[in-house]
């Protein structure tokens, strides 16, 4: 019972390299499930393309490079783990970050998030001087600012969320951006010179080309089912003959149907019908007879996102 990524490793490091080269100021992400890989697995090469890694939240700042700087994205307001690295730099939005922080006697370094037309986390503009007076007086030391735009929209608007701001940023210290592409970040790093930018990316560095990996789960038993005959936990009425295909994968793995309520399997490039929805480590599929049916132990492809999967197996291709 198993779900497996494999990774062709020569195309998958140099499509990482390539990115890393092409984007100056780079701050590799490695958060939630490590993109599919496990974070574990890429902090390694993290801390090679930068001196500065940025994490999901307080409790993924574990696994890091001790020459490398954990940076936490999202706010918290839950006192650090007690085994949090010192060097760790917090995020800060409103008031209520720099309470939280103090009140758990959190003394560091801290990013102040500004507030893009995401609407996510980010003080206000009016606000923006208020909150350095309260990290101030907190004995908490600004490092940098960030700004998260939108994944939708074009390149205007997201340069625009980030040059809106630049006339009340003090200019010494650095500004960690998202979501913008090449272009878009060389035309903000040209067009202002004397700003440090630093660009954070997860899924455009790990992921890139889909085609260098293939997410896979095994087929662990099957079994005919005839016409007016129950199956599945919620006991489905079945219309036809046909055969009820057990994959080794399910919920616990993050495998869900697609968005749209199709079946997220495929075999010999055709979508499997799923029976019922998937269930913790096993989803079951329904077969007409007739089709093709994929043997006992033979892998059939999977279609999620690999920010959600929880894989089994991490299968590196040489």
């Amino acid at each position: 019972m198993t779900i497996r990524l494999a990774v062709n490793e020569p195309r998958w490091l140099a499509h990482v390299q390539g990115v890393a080269k092409a984007m100056p100021g780079l701050v590799p992400v490695v958060k939630g499930n490590g993109y599919g890989f496990r974070r574990w697995n890429l902090m390694p090469l993290a801390g090679q393309l930068s001196n500065e890694v940025a994490v999901g939240t307080v409790f993924e700042a574990r696994d890091i490079p001790s020459n490398v700087t954990p940076i936490v994205l999202t706010p918290t307001l839950t006192a650090p783990p007690n085994n949090l690295p010192l060097n760790t730099v917090m995020t800060i939005s409103s008031p209520h970050h720099v309470i939280a922080l103090n009140s758990a006697g959190w003394s560091g370094e801290v990013i102040v998030k500004l507030q893009s037309s995401a609407m996510r986390y980010g003080v206000e503009r009016a606000m923006l001087q208020s909150l350095l007076s309260d990290i101030e007086n907190a004995r908490l030391t600004v490092r940098g600012y960030a700004i998260h735009p939108p994944l939708d929209g074009d390149a205007a608007l997201h340069l625009k969320d980030v040059t809106s701001w630049l006339d009340v940023l003090d200019a010494r210290l650095p500004i960690y951006v998202s979501h913008l592409d090449s272009a878009a970040y060389e035309k903000l790093r040209t067009t202002h010179p004397d700003r440090d930018f630093r660009i954070r990316l997860g899924t455009s560095l790990w992921h890139g080309d889909k085609s260098m990996m293939q997410l896979s789960a095994d087929i662990v038993d099957h079994h005919p089912i005839e016409a007016g005959m129950r199956a599945g936990y919620r006991q489905v009425k079945v219309d036809g003959p046909g055969e009820i295909v057990l994959v080794g994968c399910g919920t616990a793995h993050g495998v869900t149907l697609l968005p749209d309520g199709r079946s997220p399997f495929h075999y010999q490039r055709q979508r499997l019908n799923v029976l019922e929805p998937p269930h913790m480590h096993t989803s079951m599929l329904i077969v007409s007879r007739g089709r093709p049916i994929p043997s006992i132990g033979e892998w059939i492809d999977v279609q999620q996102p690999m920010t959600r999967v929880q894989v089994d197996l991490l299968q590196w291709i040489k």
